[in-house]
């Protein structure tokens, strides 16, 4: 499952962070990146855990110089990630949501995203059409407009 978390964590920074010079293509994969990670290990891990998108966070903070257009790229990284957190609904299974402070072991927790087809197939059609409308909106169809985005990341902010 992708375009849900894509789409739903594009429109939530889009009108939560309000700033024309986020990348959205760092939040992109911030967004997948738990279940691309966690699939590899069998099982929900880590980063479906807060921990996981905190270490990131940590990372990128003691990393990159402070105000630099890296700090400010890669920052997106965990904020993707927490998005999907919250958009996976990953807050369900305590030991694994709050792991190491609940307990040290995973007990084989399933992936979230994995373990229901049904309503993560309806996620996908929604995250698809979210995904529609922030194209449109960002006239994204436009050559140079794409071209822009692809080099930047950034997206026009939407008019409440």
């Amino acid at each position: 499952m992708f375009l849900w978390f894509i789409g739903t964590a594009t429109v939530a920074v889009l009108f939560v962070f309000r700033d024309d010079r986020f990348d959205f293509r760092v939040l992109a994969l911030g967004s997948v990146a738990p279940d691309i990670i966690d699939v590899w290990s069998g099982g929900a891990w880590v980063f479906h855990s807060v921990l996981g998108s905190v270490v990131v966070l940590g990372v990128v903070m003691a990393t990159a110089r402070r105000g630099s257009l890296t700090r400010r790229r890669w920052l997106a990284l965990p904020i993707g990630m927490l998005f999907h957190l919250v958009f996976d609904g990953a807050f369900n299974n305590t030991k694994v949501f709050w792991w190491p402070f609940a307990g040290i072991g995973f007990d084989g927790a399933p992936i979230p995203s994995l373990d229901r087809p049904i309503l993560s197939l309806i996620f996908e059609i929604i995250g698809a059409l979210l995904i529609a409308w922030v194209w449109r909106e960002n006239s994204l169809s436009t050559p140079s407009v794409r071209r822009e985005f692809m080099r930047t990341g950034h997206l026009r902010l939407i008019e409440r």
